[in-house]
């Protein structure tokens, strides 16, 4: 696990703020290039300028539950970076009420960008990275793929639906040479869910990039297919 991602470009979703923007730092330290994405150009604009002191940075604002908006994305990546080596989907939302309450669109949005978001993305990197011999795929799922709770239909479906696409995917694409890894944080200390105070015992993003990183940095020979993470010492 002591080789580096120097020379390599990656994409990441979401990569604006939390979970996303820690990866991206991460890669960035390790000598990858990154391209992150996210709903504003605003956000985009500001992540990017933050981050280019780590190295080789560039973005674009996506909304990576439209289709076209992703293959535009994918060919700015190829026309700034030259290609993708490794995926991070990251973005996601969740809308959180009983289903008898819950309107259509707002189902339509959690599954459009959970689910439907990283198909696209998916498609897209597939046949770049079988073209250069190979990549990584890391789909951001989360404990709620396995643990329902109530108000959490729509995010648990889309969760649930992700790590199965994932396991078939990487059924489909081993022998390509790609590999993909569902990480399944729980409580993560980011702006996801409303908060008024930041509450250390939850993960920290930095301890989902390290476990990204190190995901990446196991042999090609192995793929590391599932990772659960939970916080040590939750409320009692």
């Amino acid at each position: 696990m002591d080789q580096t991602l120097s020379g390599k470009i990656a994409i990441v979703t979401g990569g604006t703020r939390g979970i996303g923007r820690a990866i991206s730092e991460s890669l960035l330290r390790d000598g990858a290039s990154v391209a992150i994405c996210g709903r504003t150009a605003e956000a985009v604009q500001l992540a990017v300028s933050e981050m280019s002191n780590l190295g080789r940075v560039v973005g674009h604002p996506t909304d990576v539950s439209d289709p076209d908006a992703v293959t535009k994305f994918f060919q700015f990546v190829d026309d700034t970076l030259g290609g993708v080596d490794v995926l991070v989907n990251n973005a996601g939302i969740g809308v959180f009420r009983p289903v008898a309450e819950m309107e259509r669109s707002e189902w339509r949005r959690v599954l459009g960008v959970n689910l439907d978001g990283v198909y696209y993305c998916c498609v897209e990197a597939l046949q770049r990275m079988k073209s250069r011999g190979g990549g990584s795929i890391i789909n951001i799922s989360s404990l709620a793929a396995r643990n329902p709770f109530a108000g959490g239909s729509a995010y648990n479906a889309s969760k649930f639906g992700l790590n199965g696409f994932s396991e078939a995917m990487m059924l489909d694409h081993r022998n390509d040479g790609i590999r993909v890894t569902s990480i399944m944080p729980g409580s993560v200390d980011t702006d996801f869910s409303p908060r008024t105070a930041r509450a250390s015992w939850k993960i920290a993003p930095a301890d989902i990039a390290d476990v990204v990183m190190a995901v990446l940095r196991m042999p090609a020979r192995t793929t590391v297919s599932r990772v659960e993470i939970r916080p040590s010492m939750p409320p009692k």
